[in-house]
Parts: C-alpha cells; structure tokens; sequence
C-alpha cells in the first residue's frame, strides 16, 4: 500500500520557492525521482500563500521512505532547509481505491 507525505515548507521573502528552485536545478529531485520505490516528487504552490510550496511525495512503502531518509539526499535537503530557514508542516496519507458513491463524482 503505497504512503503520500504532503510537506509543506513555509518561509519569508520567497524562501520556500527558492529552495524548491534550487532542489530542482541542483539534480536533488531527479534523483529522488529514480529512488528504488519512489513514486512521485512534485512541488505545487498554493493560490492563496505566497510564503509555502507543497511537496508531494509518494512511495511504494515505508522500507522505501526509510531507504531515502538514510540517502545522501537528506543530508542535501536538510542542509538547504536550513540555507533558507524554512519551517515544515506534514500530512501522510495510505492510498485506497476511491469508494463507488464518490466515484461517480470523478469524471
């Protein structure tokens, strides 16, 4: 059963998207992205603050989420959340199927 972590990482004067920004540039997310396990890495910025970027992070199971936090990457993403002094916020969530009196909403 695959895990989703909605991280969301809050910080002053566009902070947040810098770090995304340099995530993305630096190689760090393509990497993770061909992580044995990995099954999505993607940031999103919300219409209504500036100031935090979501990141949505899915992957198969927990073996695979604990095998990424002893990466190398970790120690890459640590050291620049603190490069922008960013504050996280997490959610995590286990994947089910959409039950049938909801799916007839989804077109």
């Amino acid at each position: 059963m695959s895990i989703t972590i909605n991280i969301y990482y809050s910080g002053t004067n566009g902070s947040a998207r810098k770090f995304a920004d340099e995530m993305i540039s630096g190689g760090i997310v393509d990497a993770i992205r061909s992580e044995s396990g990995n099954l999505r890495y993607e940031y999103f910025y919300p219409i209504d603050d500036t100031e935090t970027v979501l990141l949505i992070d899915s992957w198969e199971n927990q073996e695979a989420i604990d095998r990424h936090h002893e990466s190398t990457m970790m120690k890459q993403i640590t050291g620049l959340r603190k490069k922008y002094k960013l504050h996280m916020r997490a959610e995590r969530f286990r994947r089910e199927e959409i039950p049938l009196p909801d799916a007839v909403f989804i077109e």
